[in-house]
């Protein structure tokens, strides 16, 4: 295990973390806040990084397994400076709160604990969102876009961070990779914004919703979350979730004008067809129960809580607990099913979806046919046998982690509903879940060792499991 190259990557990410402060800094300048909660932070930071990143390992390569490892402890050393803006400002004082908090803004979970949202400052709304944005894409991606590494290093950071049965590099350098993901997703953020901003919304509420609609998470910086905003930028939001939960090699490929490539991708496909099929399912049994006056307004409020629910964003705009069982249903099942890979969606992945069943179908069909070897194919190339296997031990630990989870959050003697869709929507990073955690709900009616086993599934569900999973493995710490 090579320690110090380890710590050179979570020193470097901690004092990324000390600029990104700057933000809220500023927003405070803006509207008056205090600045202390935001520079005794930046201060901790660099005091703990500046000494970790003064000198560069000799031995520089960080290996699949110091790559996993560095991924991990940098994501829980980010979320414990990053709560104590909350903390130093009082606005959240109890430190389980404030982790369960910030472990929600960097997952883009969106889960809260908060029952006044708009009781926090201007900076503290704009520090939640901005950690959205800056987790949607990953901390060490967005490391990896400004400075270099060797290429080892880069492309086992990338692995181990980015959301997905395998990752691939856009282009041979995994910097560059890193470099036109973060532009692609910067771009498509600021004109978010800008047409949120040309349909009267508020800049702030703007930039703020922006980041959670990038980032796939669910801070919202109002009380009725999205309720209060005009039809028209709902809309756009809607849009904009189910556009960042998209495969971004589809964005690079129509950048590239491989147009027949790009709309040819199976999973993007099959994304699109699960999000219609939803919406239109959701919409008739909405209808059929005269939930709304109008189909336009049932069509309306159905698509946008979809689209924030497949990509795991979380934002809300009515009370799902009022919507029959049937819808309620479809939106628990979008909660397994989640975003693209190499998305900034959480969820299980559509393309992890797609593996089991053909590898379902082959496993049936090898039983008909014993004589017949068949590969499973994506795009129309064969998918590695290793990745097969990756994709099948993936599903059970994460059904074993749910189960556990559920079992322990359990002991809250919460309702039934409360208690599993809090898990599902944590572990897959979504944020409201049905009852008492329903969209206008929130999670701070758990006790503080259930906020601590419900922000370990927002953890380990964003990194998919084996960089949080390795540290608690004793062989992960010897030398060979």
């Amino acid at each position: 295990m090579n320690i110090r190259i380890i710590a050179y990557v979570v020193g470097m990410a901690l004092n990324i973390e000390a600029v990104l402060f700057a933000l809220p800094l500023v927003t405070a300048v803006i509207y008056g806040d205090s600045l202390i909660p935001f520079i005794i932070p930046a201060v901790i930071c660099l005091a703990i990084g500046i000494p970790f990143t003064r000198k560069k390992p000799k031995i520089g390569s960080l290996y699949s397994k110091e790559g996993f490892v560095s991924t991990g402890i940098t994501w829980i050393a980010m979320s414990l400076t990053g709560m104590l803006p909350f903390m130093i400002d009082g606005a959240i004082p109890s430190a389980f709160d404030a982790f369960f908090e910030t472990v929600s803004g960097f997952t883009t979970t969106g889960a809260s604990i908060l029952t006044d949202v708009e009781a926090l400052s201007h900076s503290l709304l704009m520090w939640r969102s901005q950690m959205h944005w800056i987790g949607g894409m990953g901390i060490l991606v967005f490391m990896l876009a400004m400075v270099p590494l060797s290429g080892g290093t880069q492309m086992n950071l990338m692995k181990a961070e980015s959301p997905g049965p395998s990752i691939s590099k856009l282009v041979p350098k995994a910097q560059d990779t890193a470099r036109i993901l973060y532009s692609i997703y910067a771009f498509l953020t600021l004109l978010t914004g800008i047409v949120l901003v040309l349909l009267k919304m508020p800049l702030f509420d703007a930039i703020c919703i922006s980041f959670g609609a990038a980032g796939t998470g669910g801070f919202s910086v109002l009380n009725s979350g999205c309720a209060s905003y005009t039809m028209a930028q709902q809309a756009v939001i809607t849009i904009a979730m189910i556009a960042f939960g998209v495969n971004f090699q589809f964005y690079y490929l129509l950048i590239l004008k491989r147009f027949s490539i790009a709309f040819s991708m199976e999973e993007v496909k099959t994304y699109f067809m699960i999000i219609v099929g939803s919406i239109a399912l959701i919409t008739i049994n909405l209808v059929c129960h005269n939930v709304y006056d109008s189909v336009g307004r049932a069509v309306h409020d159905a698509s946008f809580h979809v689209g924030s629910i497949i990509t795991t964003t979380g934002f809300a705009t009515t009370d799902v607990n009022l919507w029959p069982n049937l819808s309620q249903g479809i939106l628990v099942l979008l909660m397994f099913c989640g975003a693209c890979a190499g998305s900034t969606g959480g969820g299980l992945k559509v393309s992890r979806a797609i593996l089991l069943f053909k590898s379902y179908v082959r496993e049936a069909r090898a039983i008909l046919h014993p004589g017949i070897i068949k590969k499973v194919h994506m795009d129309g190339k064969a998918v590695d046998e290793g990745v097969i296997r990756a994709t099948g031990a993936y599903f059970f630990i994460y059904m074993v982690i749910t189960a556990a989870a559920i079992l322990l959050v359990s002991l809250d003697h919460l309702d039934w509903p409360t208690t599993f869709t809090a898990v599902i929507a944590t572990f897959n990073n979504i944020g409201p879940g049905l009852g008492e955690v329903g969209t206008v709900g929130n999670y701070s009616g758990f006790s503080d060792f259930s906020k601590l086993i419900l922000s370990g599934c927002m953890l380990i569900g964003r990194l998919e499991i084996f960089p949080i999973m390795l540290l608690f493995m004793k062989k992960t710490w010897t030398k060979f």
